[in-house]
């Protein structure tokens, strides 16, 4: 089977489970739905940011205050959304507070993953969803 044509829409969803393993997980996911979708070329950055906000999902969206385990989902979910040769990359998890640009000093290890995040995508933001929980999302291709 070929990849869709220049117009098309699709879209594809995967569950992550909270740990590691889901950063490969989802990398591997998402290169081979642009793969099947017939956009190769989006792979090396749709890969980075797709690290990139899966593991910000997993340090700072799993945080719960005591108790709260039993009253929120526990999951991380990726969609990508294509529109034609553009492709947006949603990750949704259940921490309510937004993401933060930060800027780390020269000998802070790690915090420049939105910074990534941002120079390879057309945009990016977030989004809150009621009842709990957030959406970040980054627009490739063009």
């Amino acid at each position: 089977m070929t990849g869709l044509s220049p117009a098309a829409t699709a879209s594809a969803t995967f569950v992550l489970p909270p740990n590691a393993v889901s950063v490969h997980s989802s990398r591997s996911f998402a290169t081979g739905t642009l793969t099947g979708w017939g956009l190769p070329s989006l792979c090396e950055d749709i890969s980075l940011i797709v690290s990139e906000l899966t593991t910000n999902a997993l340090r700072h969206g799993l945080r719960l205050a005591p108790g709260e385990y039993s009253r929120r989902v526990q999951e991380i979910r990726l969609s990508l959304v294509r529109r034609g040769p553009m492709v947006t990359c949603a990750i949704s998890d259940p921490e309510a507070s937004g993401p933060v640009l930060r800027h780390p000093g020269p000998l802070e290890p790690g915090g420049l993953g939105l910074h990534i995040v941002e120079s390879l995508s057309a945009r990016w933001g977030w989004s809150p969803l009621p009842p709990y929980g957030k959406i970040v999302w980054a627009v490739i291709g063009g």
